[in-house]
């Protein structure tokens, strides 16, 4: 298993989760633009992360001040930037993942991701961060550490 903040290139390997995601696409943040194109990070997420895209794109449209043009090549940016694993590649972690929040079952791919790659979760979710398998960062945790271990 690789080691869980760096890989053989000296990328910091992490979890996207779509709030995250959406986030930057509809307003963005200096800091979480700066995360998420960073030569430093490379980022994956579950394969269904499209489908919840192409869900909420009529919304994410509706709440950004983005034109569709525009919203639809950063889109595709994202989609070349974010490595999207199937689900038959982690399956084996869902009842794990599932067992930490068996109420909370929305971010359970994310979580059963970060447990088989054993790297950190990118989210604002404050319920991840009462387990304590996996290392959950906020964009400001996140922007903090890349700033003091200079990645």
């Amino acid at each position: 298993m690789r080691d869980c903040l760096k890989d053989i290139y000296n990328k910091m390997l992490i979890v996207i989760d779509a709030n995250e995601l959406f986030s930057l696409l509809i307003k963005g943040s200096r800091e979480s633009e700066a995360i998420f194109f960073s030569n430093d990070i490379e980022l994956i997420a579950p394969e269904f992360l499209l489908i919840e895209l192409s869900k909420n794109k009529q919304e994410i449209l509706e709440k950004t001040y983005r034109y569709e043009e525009e919203f639809s090549k950063l889109l595709s940016i994202f989609e070349r930037r974010v490595k999207l694993i199937p689900k038959q590649e982690f399956e084996e972690f869902i009842p794990k993942a599932v067992s930490l929040f068996p109420e909370h079952t929305k971010d359970v791919q994310y979580l059963a991701l970060a447990l088989k790659f054993n790297c950190p979760l990118w989210s604002e979710e404050k319920l991840l961060k009462q387990q304590s398998l996996i290392k959950v960062f906020t964009t400001e945790e996140l922007v903090e550490k890349l700033l003091k271990d200079e990645v």
